[in-house]
């Protein structure tokens, strides 16, 4: 009878790899347990080998791994590890994701251009993942695009607690970056207290990536403190021409805040030079000492993904974690 016990128990077990180690690292000491044990090196020719140290027959696997630079060879890190795991007979394998890598490729914008983010969904089904959690997706549609669940997590309820405790006392303005992203400032203005809403409208260049032609500022911005809010900072080019757009037309201040430091260059250099009062970000990439500045501010997103990965461990409810709009 004990040995069927044994067997029918379910095992959490949560594995990293080596792109963002600190994160994993975070995330299993709030679970109170251990990251299991992991060898990972590179042979001769850049090819990834990965061998766990101990058994995951029977487990609940949740492979957490952020898709930074170089994101190839991290991604194809993580995919390795998942075929590790079910070539090991995991019993569940869920892939966690902080930041989706190629998320910004979600669909075709002119003839003969892939759906790259369609093709990383498929990709770790292929290696066995049964499941994936991800931060703050580049476009709610990637959710569809991988055959099973996925959760998907947001950090709005962070971020916005950063931004209540520090600067409620002040008239706030929530500003989208592009009337795309409007929806995500509605849900930011709710938030805060119904804070009234603008949008910054610009030209994107199709031909030049992490480059946009104009910005002109639609709503009343003036005396206010905005909010100027996205899902990543690359290479800040686009975020600082809002910014910059927003103190021209009379604003008070500008706060950045986002879920993604990508922080490709220049990136620190514009946003230490930009405007903005304070830059807001989350740690779901790392980012290494160099790219560190006064201005920045990095909030845990640890405690977001622990809490996420104990809900499906134990078979609960993600979406009740963000009252029910996840």
């Amino acid at each position: 009878m004990t040995g069927i016990q044994r067997t029918t128990q379910k095992n959490l077990m949560v594995f990293s790899g080596r792109a963002h180690p600190e994160l994993a690292e975070e995330v299993a000491e709030i679970l109170g347990i251990s990251l299991v044990p992991t060898q990972a090196y590179e042979f001769a020719n850049s090819e990834i080998y990965v061998r766990y140290e101990e058994s995951v027959r029977g487990c609940d696997a949740f492979v957490i791994q952020s898709h930074t630079a170089p994101i190839n060879e991290w991604i194809m890190e993580h995919l390795i590890m998942v075929d590790a795991l079910k070539r090991a007979s995991a019993k569940r394998i869920t892939v966690v994701m902080p930041f989706y890598g190629y998320s910004r490729q979600d669909k075709k914008h002119r003839g003969r251009e892939p759906i790259s983010a369609r093709l990383m969904a498929d990709l770790f089904k292929t290696a066995g993942a049964d499941r994936l959690i991800s931060v703050d997706l580049h476009a709610d549609q990637i959710q569809g695009y991988f055959d099973g669940p996925v959760d998907h997590l947001m950090a709005l309820p962070l971020l916005t607690d950063h931004v209540k405790a520090k600067y409620g006392g002040q008239q706030l303005c929530v500003v989208s970056p592009d009337a795309g992203r409007i929806k995500v400032a509605e849900r930011w203005s709710a938030k805060l207290g119904g804070a009234p809403l603008a949008f910054i409208h610009k030209t994107r260049r199709t031909d030049r990536p992490n480059e946009t032609v104009a910005n002109r500022v639609v709503g009343d911005v003036a005396g206010k403190m905005c909010v100027l809010t996205d899902d990543m900072i690359d290479t800040g080019g686009t975020i600082v021409k809002a910014a910059e757009a927003l103190m021209s037309e009379g604003a008070a201040g500008v706060l950045i805040a986002a879920t993604h430091a990508i922080l490709s260059d220049p990136a620190v250099d514009r946003l230490k030079n930009s405007p903005a009062a304070e830059i807001v970000v989350t740690n779901t990439l790392p980012i290494p000492p160099e790219r560190e500045f006064d201005k920045l501010t990095v909030l845990s997103i640890a405690p977001l993904v622990a809490r996420a990965i104990r809900e499906v461990f134990e078979d609960g409810s993600v979406t009740s974690m963000f009252d029910g709009h996840a």
